[in-house]
């Protein structure tokens, strides 16, 4: 009997997971360049005394939802917005270089290129510094060229973004909602990437299958937590009439 308690609580557990997971979704279905992360279970043997066909299931995460969201034209100049496959690479305030798919941009006090939420975007060749007043224009590559009403003044090429382009095993999610490499270290720039300026790209959650996902995923638990509980009156039957054999 406690063996079948086992195997309810251990599904009740990636149950539990699974609608944390779906509800982090649900709450990022209107962030931009956010990718859905995917759960499931997987057949483990149990190892032990018995027979060596018993199996329970244990919790794993497959992975992250990479399909690519609804690209939204803003007509704000410092909204870019990735192109097909890539990523475009940040520093973290610890240094890291992580990835993200955001390309809504600010200025910070100093005229650094920074993502809404404060991070430094990287360059090619550096940090990318805007001069006050400036307009700046993003090219497909994700050079950054200031220009000017004047038509008398020559547009001034002031960086470009590095763009990388990661095989979706090598990647890792990390709690801070960022990607990297998962050796550490940082990618290398990739040509081929392009990005579109005045454009941004939308979460790739649908709200609806979301939902529909929280609620069947809740109805699941509901089956769970009936079993344990009818696994736990039939062991206290059990016990009575052990106790009064």
């Amino acid at each position: 009997m406690d063996k079948s308690i086992y195997l309810v609580m251990n599904r009740a557990r990636h149950l539990f997971d699974q609608q944390a997971s779906t509800a982090n979704n649900l709450a990022n279905a209107g962030t931009n360049g956010f990718k859905g992360q995917v759960d499931a279970a997987q057949t483990v043997r149990l190892l032990g005394e018995g027979s060596e066909t018993r199996q329970f299931a244990m919790a794993a995460t497959i992975g992250t939802d990479l399909r690519a969201g609804q690209i939204q034209t803003t007509g704000r100049s410092l909204d870019v917005a990735v192109s097909g496959p890539g990523w475009l690479a940040v520093q973290t305030p610890t240094g890291e270089e992580a990835y993200t798919r955001d390309g809504g941009m600010q200025l910070a006090a100093d005229g650094t290129l920074e993502t809404r939420s404060g991070l430094a975007l990287v360059g090619v060749g550096g940090p990318i510094v805007i001069p006050p007043e400036t307009q700046v224009q993003f090219a497909a590559d994700g050079t950054i060229t200031a220009v000017s009403n004047d038509s008398a003044v020559r547009p001034v090429v002031l960086g470009q973004l590095k763009l990388v382009n990661i095989e979706p095993v090598e990647l890792e999610r990390r709690p801070d909602g960022l990607f990297r490499q998962r050796n550490g270290e940082p990618a290398d720039a990739d040509e081929t990437v392009r990005i579109a300026g005045g454009a941004l790209e939308g979460s790739n959650v649908n709200p609806t299958e979301a939902l529909v996902q929280m609620i069947d995923v809740s109805r699941q638990f509901e089956m769970q937590m009936k079993m344990l509980r009818d696994n736990d009156s039939s062991a206290q039957r059990a016990n009575e009439l052990l106790r009064h054999s």
